[in-house]
């Protein structure tokens, strides 16, 4: 069961409350080269991302802000390590959300600022806490980026928004550690009332990155904990938003068109399933609906799979049955496959 947290408004996205995960990534363009930076987040918007995250280095990247943010639609956040000034230029630039890093930011009194700003301007902050950046007392105590130095480093942070009545907060904690990442957010979890931010940070490459992410944010999401994901890959930040979405798709969290179901194929299968489950997938890349369509390859599972999903093929020597709603409508030729079932599909749906 999902713990309702508080929700904070990120521009014109809710997060915690009762509101649907939020999907997130990040730029991986020079924040001051504005056209590629526009570019990408355009890309980012059309796969659906919700919320995107850009680094800010330096005053030329924190007044860039203001442009790129006339250009696209989607909510902005700030990401800012070493200089709190960076976080006070980018809020009068306009930003939507500011990220600080308690590792790196200062002092109290430098938190302090970005918090004034911030209420005056009404917008969030993320306490975004990091293993592998971590405030040297705190290191030297723990020796290690443990989860409980990364509460305590979380308590030392919170003091400073409490005192100044700020409560406009979203937490993020990450490790490159599934099993640490596991912990520190269940006892955060437990600790307070605000939105989480999930994520494993340094994934990897796309697929183990993937995995590490899927598994790490798959439980924590299957226990009820997280409002917002972002998924960190080594790869381009689209593949982030569709690993995450997958995610939520797979939880049932998030339904955002349709489900290809395809079995792994093994000696039984007689058809180039591959080819044809690609083929598919790319047919069914516009459709809005939440439909589950089977692509399947033998006889073992093929038919109760495409009987079970709403629209499904299942595949014999040469030929497959294409299924809609339960019943099999036709079989075909291997070649004729996708068409068909195309066909099948457009007619049950009106797409």
């Amino acid at each position: 069961m999902r713990k309702e947290k508080r929700q904070v408004r990120v521009g014109n996205i809710k997060i915690g409350g009762n509101s649907p995960v939020v999907v997130q990534s990040m730029t991986k363009t020079k924040t001051a080269d504005i056209k590629r930076t526009v570019q990408q987040i355009k890309r980012l918007e059309r796969a659906g991302c919700e919320v995107v995250r850009l680094a800010v280095r330096d005053r030329t990247e924190a007044r860039a802000l203001k442009e790129i943010k006339q250009k696209v639609g989607v909510p902005l956040v700030a990401d800012i390590h070493f200089d709190y000034r960076l976080a006070l230029l980018a809020i009068d630039s306009g930003i939507d959300k500011i990220r600080i890093n308690p590792g790196n930011i200062g002092g109290p009194e430098r938190i302090q600022e970005v918090i004034k700003k911030a209420k005056d301007y009404c917008i969030p902050i993320r306490i975004g806490i990091n293993a592998g950046s971590l405030p040297e007392e705190i290191l030297k105590k723990y020796s290690h980026p443990t989860p409980e130095a990364m509460i305590e480093t979380l308590n030392r942070t919170l003091e400073v928004f409490y005192k100044n009545s700020f409560y406009d907060i979203v937490i993020s904690a990450k490790c490159a550690s599934v099993v640490d990442t596991l912990r520190v957010y269940e006892m955060i979890h437990n600790l307070c009332d605000f939105p989480l931010h999930l994520g494993i940070t340094e994934a990897g490459l796309l697929l183990p990155g993937a995995i590490h992410s899927a598994v790490g944010i798959g439980i924590l999401l299957s226990q009820g904990i997280g409002d917002t994901i972002r998924v960190s890959l080594t790869a381009d930040p689209v593949k982030e938003v569709i690993a995450g979405f997958e995610i939520l798709s797979s939880l049932n969290l998030r339904t955002t068109g349709p489900k290809l179901v395809s079995c792994p194929t093994c000696g039984r299968c007689e058809v180039n399933l591959k080819k044809i489950a690609h083929r598919v997938e790319q047919k069914i890349k516009n459709l809005k609906k939440p439909l589950t369509i089977a692509v399947m390859g033998c006889v073992v599972n093929g038919p109760g799979e495409a009987k079970e999903a709403d629209f499904g093929i299942a595949c014999g020597k040469g030929i497959g049955a294409i299924f809609a709603k339960g019943r099999e409508i036709k079989r075909v030729k291997e070649s004729k496959l996708v068409e068909e079932l195309w066909e099948v599909i457009d007619e049950n749906t009106g797409d």
